[in-house]
């Protein structure tokens, strides 16, 4: 942005909110003065000002937390977001890197329920659609948010053992599907290879939420000889836009160590 609409209080009031987010309860006004090279008669009247309308609260050791009024501001955030308004905002820009399709959906017992989908200019079609359900077991999308059950719960969310076969690829044993959804928590994506139809490949990643719960997956969906030129991009992509749809769920912390995967 120009120099000439950018104000420099609000600025630096934006560093000192982060510090203090970071380090809650550690810095005092001569630790954040060298941390954020700001002079202390500077960093005094903005410390000042921030505690006054509630930004920060100063404790019994001088030091600072953040106040009641980022508690406030975070929640009417929170009340206003819409995860499928979101998904369609952020995900053209995948699309149009990739060009190739990406599909929203969340776990809903042991299905997957689309909710939304952005396609690419191409004469591949999914015959997937908002509204439509698929098994979880059989998708990259189902089993990315599998990944903090416990065996015993993923058990529990099958209890029909003998499962349609999409494809002689499809996943049809609850060991074979804990095991790819272990690979899958210790990745941080899941891939999913003609498990849902012959020639298509997925790779998912999770969204989650300010509680640290995932809410939904993303996927990029795309045919065999598209998959063997476009997947480690198409992994990156994911990732970052899952990153993106967290981070304005309201957590931080997540969305920064799936960018960083």
């Amino acid at each position: 942005m120009s120099e000439k609409y950018w104000v420099p209080a609000i600025e630096r009031a934006d560093r000192v909110l982060k510090e203090i987010s970071q380090h809650p309860n550690e810095l005092r006004l001569i630790d954040l003065s060298k941390k954020l090279e700001i002079n202390k008669s500077s960093l005094f009247s903005l410390l000042n000002t921030l505690e006054t309308l509630g930004w920060i609260v100063k404790t019994a050791k001088d030091s600072y937390n953040l106040g009641p009024t980022v508690g406030t501001f975070n929640s009417m955030y929170l009340s206003q977001f819409n995860l499928i308004q979101s998904f369609y905002r952020e995900a053209e820009d995948a699309v149009s890197k990739i060009k190739e399709h990406i599909q929203l959906g969340t776990l809903e017992g042991n299905d997957v329920v689309y909710l939304g989908k952005v396609e690419a200019k191409t004469r591949v079609h999914l015959v997937t659609e908002p509204g439509m359900r698929f098994p979880a077991y059989a998708s990259a999308i189902g089993k990315v948010q599998l990944i903090h059950h416990t065996e015993e719960e993923i058990d529990n969310l099958f209890p029909e053992k003998h499962w349609e076969k999409k494809t002689e690829y499809t996943t049809s044993t609850i060991e074979e599907l804990c095991s790819k959804v272990r690979e899958a928590k210790i990745k941080g994506y899941a891939v999913e290879n003609q498990e849902s139809a012959l020639g298509f490949h997925c790779v998912a990643a999770p969204i989650y939420n300010f509680e640290k719960q995932i809410i939904a997956g993303i996927s990029f969906t795309m045919p065999t000889n598209s998959w063997e030129d476009k997947y480690m991009d198409a992994r990156e992509e994911i990732i970052k836009l899952a990153a993106k749809l967290s981070k304005l769920a309201g957590y931080q912390e997540v969305a920064e160590d799936m960018a960083s995967l």
